[in-house]
């Protein structure tokens, strides 16, 4: 029995794992965090997640909890996930990342501490949205530079980060199909006179509203004919049981840093 330790208990991604590792077999979960001052702390996560009393009380940091858990599944914000990665590092913990927003720095402080442990960090951990980075990849290679791309993303109002990362994501797998540098041709905003689009551009845009749980949109649009690869998902659910499949597949490797393709074996 795998033990796991979740950031974020109290949050929409905190409750859907919880609710997931409870209906995995093999897993349990033996460690809730929460930010140190929020109100959560003590509660018991059962409970904040709906599923009833489960006997673990929710913490405000890792420290002192090193030997109650194996892995660690991330989804909080970027300073903390530097920090919780550091802990990991340490302490000989696995860990699964799954915050956006991270820094180019603090990245790399994450591949840092991926020396000397096993990381998988992904931006995105839905077995469809994973299965779409591989589809818009072969589309880009086979359109080639025949085609215009747009991605549009939309989330729920509270997202503090855009695009998002599954959206950058898309991003790169399509510009590296085509030998271009993202941050060369990415176009984030659109206002006003802005000239005949680029040949080489890569539009995106963003929604956010009401409680979306994430939909994203790769356009490939050329002269008679048009390519969408969609995804739309309905429920955190699927993010929180790929997590946990991560969560799963990373206990298996001893060092390095991997994401959501290695797990789903489509590297």
């Amino acid at each position: 029995m795998k033990n796991i330790a979740i950031t974020g208990a109290g949050g929409r991604m905190g409750k859907a794992l919880i609710e997931a590792i409870a209906s995995t077999h093999g897993i349990q979960l033996t460690v809730a965090i929460e930010y140190p001052s929020s109100p959560l702390i003590g509660a018991d996560a059962g409970e904040i997640a709906g599923l009833g009393r489960n006997d673990i009380a929710v913490a405000g940091s890792l420290d002192e909890l090193a030997d109650s858990f194996d892995t660690l599944i991330d989804f909080s914000v970027p300073a903390a996930t530097v920090r919780n990665a550091e802990f990991c590092r340490r302490h000989g913990k696995k860990m699964v990342v799954g915050t956006t927003g991270l820094s180019t720095d603090q990245v790399q402080a994450v591949q840092q501490a991926s020396e000397y442990t096993s990381i998988c960090m992904a931006s995105n951990y839905a077995t469809g949205v994973n299965l779409c980075f591989k589809l818009a990849e072969l589309a880009a290679s086979v359109l080639g530079n025949d085609v215009d791309i747009e991605i549009s993303e939309a989330h729920h109002r509270n997202k503090v980060d855009a695009p998002s990362g599954t959206a950058l994501s898309l991003g790169e797998a399509v510009a590296g199909a085509l030998g271009r540098d993202l941050n060369e041709v990415a176009v984030y905003d659109r206002q006003g006179l802005t000239g005949e689009r680029g040949s080489e551009s890569i539009g995106f845009s963003v929604i956010r509203a009401g409680d979306i749980v994430g939909d994203h949109s790769v356009l490939f649009a050329s002269e008679g004919e048009r390519i969408e690869i969609t995804h739309k998902a309905s429920s955190r659910m699927a993010f929180a049981l790929g997590a946990i499949r991560a969560s799963e597949w990373i206990n298996k490797q001893s060092v390095g840093l991997f994401d959501m393709q290695d797990v789903l074996g489509l590297n």
